[in-house]
């Protein structure tokens, strides 16, 4: 969106340029940073709870009330990663700018355009239930504890936080989880060179008929990246209320997002279904701020973002920008038209209960009322759970529209007919229950190949105008190469397949590699008799000791399009691009795979399996000495057992440790080695299990070791 970029600062350069003396000494004066703490310790009274560190760092939070576990994780949470948590808040309310300059101006807009706070503001207190918004409102009382304590790690702005800020997190995130920015990107520009890794996840549950013990087998595996405001951070939670549960949580979120409690467990994939429509509006010839519906002219609904910028050292630049609506949605002017934008989730400010809901559920039954009440914009959903019932859930607000048109294709504005009202209901959103097959899983690919093909969805039972994804990725293909033909699976099998290494034959990568053998190559092009002969041999696994995987994981990278690649390669040009890399950085074309692919952490810089879109997926962002440094996909791993009895247990792994960002911490790197072995650890989910592993207990605000 760089252009897109450039178009909300206007004529930022030249501002500068012209008026940088006034600009920087009219703003500094006029922006205050004092807050009173006292009110902020004082509330902190209100809360009793305990925080407990397992020997990984993992907090285990214990208190009488949900409100008083959500104040103890949001403080544990802080003394790990305080950092993104502000930065999270700072980002949802539309003033990252002010801390972190130029690079956050689009979110800062963004918020603004899609009126979060306006829209929070005004439904806060009667949309969302009582009890969920005390616990939204402790975790804000944990962060502000934290940073009153501990204030020289508080951003300008930032306190006091509120229950709004931490909903109005979930109001402006969830949308980007089923690509609406990919929306927004090609609406306004093509010209991004700072597109993300193409990551996804994987999740599987498989039922006691398909495992030779009987047990009910559940595999958590979100691709996230590393660090930021959507990387896993893991807690343990158990209040008198209920409310007990382990996995994963995002900087800024009170609930678990995924993991399990007691009774059940859930794993999340991204889905993309075509949730939003796009128009092109016809203005006004006369009035740029009208646009045409219906055959008659109608205002914008219009009002203005302040967009404070940091520029270096004290000084800041405010720009004023303007907000625009239509009865269509929000409104991108660009250089080749104005479009609206119409999106599922918008004007939805309930998310936060939902995902409470899904963590207090005690059955399926009450698992699936959470989700029916249809607050989470999309999201994938795998459920197994005590009983031994497992599913597949494609989660989607699918827009109400009528058949016969092509809802991926930009529609004309001025036609009201073809704006959207409400939602399908629940009941109509595919989801698979207790197949014959036994296993369901999801690792980004169609909802119609979610199982094996006799309990399948048909895609016909589905209207077109809903939008379904049709794709398949290398691990949709291997999980059906791996646990789908695994019959009678172990939990030694089960782990087996989930850090599989290879890439299918199905697979885009053995496309690349097959027009590359499919060459004729010259007698005296060694460069090229060898290469091919190296990728012939190749079984196309990523493990470390491979000699061929640098090879060709390097050239398929160039030659297939994603976002971070949009105009591939052709192959042949990729593999020579890739030899002349490796020769240089390695002075051999068959370096192993490990002396590429590392991960770094600290004082640790290790060679690691895997690569994209296998199962044990490994996304490294390239450096100057040619090799690559993980940066995203697996990253939070749980593995969740019932066995035949109903008995629960659980392992997981981060990739890093649970001090996100203390690199003094003991927690900073030291489940590190264990994720690079494709190992884990015990989740210590029980007070009894708990026992005796025990590093640290206190309650927020006291003493305690590192």
């Amino acid at each position: 969106m760089l252009v897109w970029t450039k178009r909300i600062l206007g004529g930022f350069a030249a501002l500068v340029a012209i008026t940088l003396a006034y600009l920087l000494i009219a703003d500094i004066p006029n922006y205050s940073h004092t807050v009173d703490l006292a009110p902020l310790i004082a509330r902190a009274k209100a809360y009793d709870v305990r925080i407990r560190r397992d020997h990984f760092g993992v907090p285990h939070v214990l208190g009488k009330t949900d409100a008083e576990v959500a104040f103890g994780l949001a403080y544990a949470h802080s003394e790990d990663d305080f950092s993104t948590i502000q930065d999270a808040v700072l980002g949802t309310r539309g003033t990252l700018s002010a801390r972190n300059g130029y690079s956050a101006v689009v979110t800062d807009y963004l918020v603004h355009l899609f009126h979060v706070h306006e829209l929070i503001d005004a439904r806060y207190a009667h949309d969302i239930p009582a009890d969920v918004r005390r616990v939204l409102e402790a975790y804000a009382d944990g962060v502000n504890y934290y940073a009153a304590l501990h204030p020289d790690k508080v951003a300008a702005g930032v306190l006091p936080v509120t229950g709004k800020d931490v909903d109005a997190g979930f109001v402006f995130r969830t949308p980007f989880f089923y690509g609406l920015q990919d929306v927004i990107k090609h609406i306004t520009s093509t010209d991004d060179g700072k597109a993300a890794p193409p990551i996804g996840s994987n999740g599987v549950a498989v039922a006691p008929s398909r495992n030779a013990d009987g047990a009910t087998r559940l595999l958590v595996n979100s691709h996230q990246p590393y660090s930021g405001p959507v990387a896993w951070y893991e807690a343990v939670l158990e209040s008198g209320e209920g409310w007990h549960v382990a996995g994963g949580f995002f900087p800024g979120s009170p609930f678990m997002l995924h993991g399990h409690n007691a009774h059940l467990g859930w794993a999340n994939t991204v889905n993309q279904p075509v949730l939003y429509t796009v128009y092109r509006l016809v203005l006004n010839p006369r009035d740029s701020n009208q646009y045409r519906l219906d055959g008659k002219w109608l205002n914008f609904e219009t009002t203005s973002a302040k967009l404070r910028i940091k520029l270096w050292g004290p000084f800041y630049v405010t720009l004023t920008r303007p907000v625009e609506w239509s009865e269509h949605g929000p409104i991108f002017r660009t250089d080749h038209g104005v479009f609206a934008v119409r999106y599922a989730g918008m004007n939805e400010v309930r998310q936060p209960e939902q995902y409470y809901r899904l963590d207090k559920a005690q059955d399926r039954t009450q698992w699936t009322a959470a989700l029916a009440l249809q607050e989470l914009p999309s999201i994938n959903y795998i459920f197994a759970d005590e009983k031994g019932e497992i599913g597949y859930v494609y989660n989607g607000l699918f827009p109400n529209r009528r058949d016969g048109i092509d809802w991926r294709a930009i529609q004309p504005g001025d036609r009201s007919d073809l704006i959207w009202h409400g939602y399908l209901p629940f009941a109509r959103v595919p989801q698979i229950w207790n197949p014959k097959s036994g296993w369901v899983f999801n690792s980004n690919n169609t909802p119609f190949i979610a199982t094996d093909a006799p309990d399948r969805l048909r895609p016909s039972d589905f209207p077109a105008s809903m939008g379904i994804q049709t794709n398949m990725t290398n691990r949709a293909y291997r999980a059906l190469e791996t646990f789908g033909a695994d019959r009678a699976m172990t939990d030694a099998s089960f782990r087996a397949h989930k850090f599989d290494l290879a890439y299918s034959s199905h697979s885009l990568l053995a496309g690349v590699i097959a027009k590359i053998l499919a060459v004729h190559a010259a007698q005296d092009d060694s460069d090229l008799r060898g290469a091919q002969g190296l990728l012939r041999s190749w079984d196309r696994r990523t493990d470390v000791k491979s000699r061929a995987a640098a090879l060709g994981v390097l050239t398929a990278m160039k030659a297939i399009k994603f976002d971070s690649n949009p105009t591939p390669m052709a192959p042949l040009d990729a593999l020579h691009q890739t030899i002349a890399e490796l020769k240089l950085h390695f002075g051999r074309i068959d370096p192993q795979w490990g002396e590429v692919n590392r991960i770094r952490r600290g004082k640790l810089d290790l060679a690691i399996d895997g690569g994209p879109d296998v199962y044990r997926a490994v996304y490294g962002a390239p450096q100057s000495d040619g090799t690559l440094t993980a940066e995203g996909g697996d990253t939070f791993i749980m593995f969740v057992t019932w066995d035949r009895r109903g008995h629960l247990s659980s392992q997981s792994i981060h990739q890093f440790g649970s001090a996100t960002l203390d690199a003094s911490s003991p927690h900073y790197a030291d489940q590190t080695p264990l994720f690079v072995a494709m190992k884990t650890k015990p989740v210590l989910f029980t007070e009894e299990q708990l026992k005796g592993h025990i590093e640290a207990d206190y309650r927020p605000g006291e003493e305690h070791p590192p």
